[in-house]
This record gives C-alpha cells, structure tokens and sequence, in this order.
C-alpha cells in the first residue's frame, strides 16, 4: 500500500521546538549532551565521535542506535543533531517503500544533514540497498531510461550523518549493518536516573511532587524515560482530582494501583505473560508463538514491548526451547 512517507525537516535552530505540540508547548527532550540524564558510556562515546567531527572538519560517522524502546534513541539522535550544529531531518523506514522514496529525500537536503531513520530493521531490501552507496559514496545508483535504452547514472548527493533506531538490531542485514561505523546499545536506566529525569519533567510541566513520590515513580518505570514521563502525567490527574497540591508517594501508590502497575513496575500484561508460563506450562520452556497465543497478544509487542525490561530484571529467563519463569518472577507474582 502506498503511502505519503512521513518526514520531519528541522533546521539545528528549529528542532528544539518540534515537542509543542505533543506537550503542550513544554519541552520534555533534552536538547544537549549536558542535559541528558543517563546512559553514561553510551553519551561519553558519542561526546568523544562528535568532537573529533568537529574538530576535523568532518562529517561524522554514521550512527546506529539500539536498545528496547522509549529509551531515548530519538533524543540522541536529535542532540547529535545539536551538538554538530546540524540539520536535523527525521522520517521512518516503513514509510520508505520504494527506491524513490529514499532517493527523493537524500537529494533534497543541504549539506551534512543528520538523517534520523526510525525503525531501520523495517527498511524493504530494494531501498536498503539503494542506502548503501548513499552512506558509503554520498551518492545515489540510478538507472535512467527503459529497456535497451536504460543507463546507469551515480548521482552525487550532500554529506550526511545517518542515525538509524532499531529495536531489533538482529534483523538488520549484515551488509546495511557493517555500514554503520558507530554502533551503542542503549540500557535501561536506574531508579536515580529515573528521579532526575522526573524531576526535570516535573519542572518543565509545573507538577508539584516531593521526593517520595518522585523516587515512587521511579521505581515503578521499568527502567524507561518514556513510561517514567507518562506515569507522572498520569498521577498528577489523580492528585488534581483528589485534591493534592503535590505529587506525593501515597497518591502515587494510589494512582498506580488503578493502573494496575504494581511495585515492581509490571502492569497486567507483564503480570499476565509470568502467570501464564506458571499455571498453564509448568514454569516454562515455553515457544515465544504459544506464549503471544494464550495471552491475546501479538509475538513482536510481546519480544520488543514486554519481554526485554521482564528478561532485565530477571523475571523471565530465554532458553533455547523457549521462556522459563525464573524464581524471582515466581515470587513476584505469588505475593
């Protein structure tokens, strides 16, 4: 099915204000390396790839972002941006579906643009493997013409940084992968982490909370910015109808409890996939295929959304016959 690919053009002056509308007018993305919490080794890396760019003149090299979402890969990919002072240019691979998708955006901008592609496991082959002479010669493999008459044409095209996002990075081609000279696999963040990114989107959003109810939060994110970001929205439409005048860790307790996001953080899904491998496969192993069945859930929002923070937090166990119910996940759901 055809469609409008989707692309998001921002100049490095304009990009910080892309958030306005999805918050409101507040700005929740941290716009600088020195503003972004977390993920130490990861940001020191690209720190270090940003200013030896810089200071050679350089276009920098291209980017591969991996890790389970909501953990930031956009941001990142949005600082670098502002770091190298760089357009930014965003878009993502199911929407490029043919090659001229993909050849129509390379050629259209300046020079050394950052060109963030979400999603980059989802490339179709055909335009993948037009990306490969456009990241190695910054230019396009055309063929001009029909029949007897066709010709290959190279078309130069102006420097770029590519920074790709993926979530499965085992589904990327060996070939499009070895093309990426910077590659930095994005972990979960530690409840301190998660309080310092609350706390400053509390700030920005003006939500009162204290630090119990911050650390409260926190504990509850699974490890992750954007449920953390989403949770605290979510509590402070609690604490205004209850009549709070701060976010406080009783009203969280309370809020999360009609969420049904108990202390570890796992909501009824998460509760759902254990009790399953538990009462109906005797703990497990168990085929990811069986598993997405008998909860109603489909197999890739289970393997990206679900089982990445249960398998961190060591809830859940991968063998190569399937998911077992570790012991830490037996007494999580039994009590």
């Amino acid at each position: 099915m055809g469609g409008e690919v989707r692309v998001e053009r921002f100049t490095a002056a304009e990009q910080t204000q892309d958030d306005a509308a999805v918050e409101g007018g507040k700005q929740l993305r941290p716009q600088f390396f020195a503003d972004y919490p977390g993920q130490e080794r990861t940001k020191n890396n690209l720190i270090t790839y940003v200013k030896a760019a810089r200071l050679r003149d350089e276009v920098m090299d291209h980017v591969l972002l991996h890790g389970p979402p909501g953990l930031g890969k956009t941001t990142l990919a949005r600082i670098i941006a502002n770091e190298l002072g760089m357009p930014f240019f965003a878009t993502s691979a199911p929407g490029l579906e043919k090659q001229g998708d993909l050849a129509g955006i390379l050629a259209s901008f300046e020079q050394r643009t950052t060109v963030f592609v979400d999603e980059i496991h989802r490339l179709p082959k055909t335009v993948e493997e037009t990306l490969y002479a456009a990241m190695e010669d910054f230019a396009l493999d055309l063929v001009v013409g029909q029949g007897q008459a066709a010709r290959p044409l190279k078309m130069p095209i102006a420097e770029f940084t590519l920074v790709g996002a993926t979530t499965r990075v085992s589904l990327l081609s060996r070939p499009l992968l070895s093309r990426f000279g910077i590659q930095e696999r994005l972990e979960f963040y530690s409840p301190a982490e998660l309080e310092q990114i609350v706390t400053r989107a509390a700030g920005v959003l003006n939500i009162p909370i204290n630090a119990s109810g911050c650390a409260e939060i926190s504990r509850r994110a699974r490890g992750t910015p954007r449920i953390a970001n989403r949770l605290l929205r979510r509590v402070w439409d609690f604490a205004v109808v209850a009549g709070d005048k701060e976010i406080t860790q009783q009203i969280t307790a309370h809020a999360l409890r009609c969420l049904e996001i108990d202390r570890g953080g796992l909501d009824r899904v998460d509760r759902a996939i254990l009790c399953t491998i538990r009462d109906r496969h005797q703990g497990g192993p168990v085929g990811i295929d069986t598993l997405s069945a008998s909860i109603g859930e489909e197999r890739k929002t289970v393997e990206e959304v679900y089982e990445p923070f249960l398998v961190y937090d060591g809830y859940l166990s991968r063998s190569p016959r399937g998911r077992v119910l570790t012991s830490r996940g037996a007494e999580h759901i039994a009590t």
